[in-house]
């Protein structure tokens, strides 16, 4: 793995202002994403985690260009994207790609799969009609399917299958970065671990860049070398695997760490039960954002923003306690 970054996240923000009511006259801002900085190296696999509404999604699509951003940079290769025009940053999209967490509702249902999969080389004109299908069948058989189903329908194969078939769509552009949004969380334990499985595979031999956004600390720990976990829009940690794992420091990482399931059943690990619910980003707490739920918050947590800074070599915590 290189130590070169591939993809950088400079103190990115993502606001989105909602309406209320039939005219829209009261509004409100929403900060999905407050300032969150972190770097992918290539060949990496970063994995970001946190509750549902911490803002992961909006991160990866930010950095695609799903989403225009509020502020902060995202360079690819040194490159900012969101000061690229359309046509500069279409010629980009083949390196650039994202799978799905329901792969199902990005499949066309009336198309083949061949067709589905190989639909972005003629788009892109890196392929005539003729050498598609040959392109395809070698994706597919990378991604664990067989050539006898390029003819079949989406409605014809299982869950993860179905998963397969977006990671084939990803990988026959050869992407430098895959941004893979909660790919494994709609399915069975089993297939999950087969999903990983070939995660890891493409990272191997394709040399593929990941951001592997996931709410679950277990899945995680078996595919990314660095881990950064947000809550309600904001990074509260971040390091290694390692780091995370083995000297958690965040009040919120050990919560996380402490749902996560120990195989041994004669082992045990004390369960830290959060509080509350998430708040809401519309309307986020003073202070560090996790005091309403944290058990060890002080008077200083609830009126001081905590400073995101390094505690050990690459090793990022935003907390007062630390």
């Amino acid at each position: 793995m290189s130590t070169t970054p591939l993809i950088e996240v400079k103190h990115l923000k993502k606001y989105f202002q909602e309406g209320k009511g039939l005219l829209k006259k009261k509004s409100h801002i929403v900060k999905a994403v407050d300032d969150v900085s972190f770097t992918i190296n290539r060949g990496e696999t970063f994995g970001l985690v946190g509750e549902s509404g911490s803002g992961k999604s909006t991160i990866g699509r930010s950095i695609l260009k799903l989403h225009d951003i509020t502020s902060g940079e995202i360079l690819y290769k040194g490159q900012n994207l969101h000061e690229l025009r359309k046509d500069q940053m279409r010629g980009l999209r083949p390196h650039l790609q994202f799978v799905f967490q329901d792969p199902y509702s990005s499949l066309n249902p009336r198309i083949r799969v061949g067709d589905a999969i190989g639909e972005a080389l003629l788009d892109h004109g890196i392929a005539t009609k003729k050498e598609i299908r040959q392109k395809v069948i070698e994706v597919m058989e990378l991604c664990g399917l067989s050539e006898y189903q390029i003819d079949r329908y989406p409605h014809e194969f299982s869950g993860g299958q179905r998963q397969r078939i977006g990671i084939a769509r990803s990988m026959i552009l050869n992407p430098d970065f895959i941004v893979a949004d909660e790919p494994v969380s709609a399915l069975d334990v089993s297939i999950q671990a087969q999903i990983i499985n070939l995660f890891k595979k493409l990272q191997e031999e394709q040399e593929v860049t990941l951001l592997f956004i996931s709410h679950d600390l277990s899945v995680v720990e078996h595919l990314c070398s660095k881990i950064g976990v947000l809550y309600l829009g904001s990074m509260m940690e971040l390091g290694s695997r390692d780091h995370i794992y083995q000297n958690p420091l965040h009040p919120y990482t050990k919560a996380l760490l402490s749902a996560v399931p120990i195989p041994d059943p004669l082992l045990r690990r004390e369960r830290i039960l959060l509080k509350g619910d998430i708040p809401d980003p519309s309307n986020p707490p003073s202070g560090c954002k996790f005091h309403t739920r944290c058990p060890f918050a002080t008077e200083q947590c609830r009126i001081e923003v905590p400073q995101f800074r390094e505690v050990e070599p690459n090793h990022y915590v935003a907390c007062h306690l630390v």
